[in-house]
């Protein structure tokens, strides 16, 4: 596995609204540095307000990357993700600046970091009678096939990610090995990078007043105008960037399927979910370095000079 040993990079990780953007801003400003995006919506051209993407002024005040790469059409993997960011990186870097990578999807962050897990691949006819599988029986029993299985990985994943689930059946009905398992053993190769990991540590309940605020601000700031939108110029609700928590409930609702405040209960809800999530996965990596936000910027700035300045001394 290629390694890049000059480039050290900063990760700010952690649940959503956690405040993750706001910290990495502050330290781009006090280290001359610039931001790569980590959050797989945030790559969508058009979902702006429901993925909480930095503002036209703050991607002026700060260089950001991999910010409105495709529409909401395409395709774009962790594998992708992994090698859009290592350009970035390296373009960064060769100007002289520093690096922050900041998101919450885990799996971009392993795939930067590690790469991706050399698990075997099915591809064909078995990918398909899973498929066919999920169309017949429903998301929900999926999952609980794979539970029954890989409890491990099905305790990180919600119904919607059927690509994962499918993955991760394909993988065990193949071999006899859950995925998990895979991935435990790939946890120890030769990271691609020296990187310092922030997760942005947040009391339960005050997370889940800021996510009820900012679905409420989100929505005061315009998200079913942007959906109907992009529903108008042809995005279907089917599309993966349309069943995305905000866009999924809000598209029911543009449909007649929800009421004002069933859409508004429902992404709260599903955020709160989402955060849950988020935080099983970061939890598990023990390289990540827990912070109170804002209450320990100090000590998080204080740390990520540190581990800058070694590299340049």
């Amino acid at each position: 596995m290629k390694q890049h040993p000059a480039n050290k990079i900063l990760v700010i990780c952690g649940p959503t609204a956690s405040g993750k953007s706001e910290l990495a801003m502050r330290l781009a400003h006090a280290l001359g540095a610039e931001i790569v995006n980590a959050d797989s919506m945030q790559i969508y051209r058009g979902l702006d307000i429901g993925t909480a993407k930095p503002s036209l002024e703050q991607q002026t005040e700060i260089r950001h990357h991999l910010i409105d790469l495709i529409d909401p059409d395409q395709q774009f993997s962790a594998a992708d993700f992994s090698d859009a960011a290592d350009v970035a990186i390296r373009d960064i870097s060769g100007r002289g600046k520093r690096v922050i990578v900041v998101g919450g999807t885990g799996l971009y962050i392993r795939a930067l970091l590690n790469g991706l897990v050399d698990s075997p691949s099915g591809a064909g006819e078995l990918r398909e009678a899973l498929q066919d599988e999920a169309n017949m029986l429903g998301n929900e029993a999926m999952l609980e096939k794979l539970r029954q299985v890989d409890p491990e990985l099905a305790a990180t994943l919600h119904p919607n990610n059927l690509v994962r689930i499918i993955r991760a059946l394909e993988v065990h009905r193949l071999t006899g090995i859950p995925l998990s398992s895979y991935q435990k053993e790939h946890a120890f190769a030769t990271r691609r990078y020296d990187s310092l990991q922030i997760g942005i540590s947040v009391d339960r309940g005050q997370l889940y007043e800021r996510i009820e605020e900012r679905v409420e601000r989100m929505l005061k700031d315009g998200l079913l105008k942007e959906v109907s939108a992009l529903l108008a110029s042809g995005f279907g609700r089917d599309l993966k960037s349309m069943r995305s928590i905000g866009y999924k409930e809000v598209v029911a609702h543009v449909c007649g399927e929800l009421s004002a405040e069933e859409t508004v209960s429902l992404i709260k809800r599903d955020t709160r979910h989402y955060a849950k999530r988020q935080m099983t996965w970061f939890k598990a990596d023990p390289d990540i370095l827990w912070f109170e936000y804002p209450d320990k910027f100090d000590n998080i700035l204080q740390h990520t000079i540190k581990f800058f300045d070694h590299q340049e001394a």
